[in-house]
């Protein structure tokens, strides 16, 4: 398993903004956004994957995860 699976990436229509936008709770404030759901969700991936790179590089510990069973628990039951 990868650092990046321990954290939570979701995509999802804004109708604000009128496109998908991407974003990882608990590792980084901001995301991605575009017309293509996909390609969101894989530049959503690659920044995880740089920003991971970059704790690393800088030798700070990364946040807690934010990808569980307990997280897919709650979501099950919130929807």
């Amino acid at each position: 398993m990868k650092d990046a699976d321990r954290y939570l990436k979701i995509v999802a229509w804004s109708v604000e903004d009128a496109c998908y936008v991407g974003s990882c709770p608990g590792l980084m404030f901001g995301g991605c956004h575009g017309d293509n759901e996909r390609l969101v969700f894989d530049e959503l991936c690659q920044i995880v994957d740089e920003i991971i790179a970059l704790y690393h590089a800088e030798q700070r510990p990364l946040p807690p995860p934010t990808s569980s069973k307990d997280v897919a628990y709650f979501l099950q039951q919130v929807a």
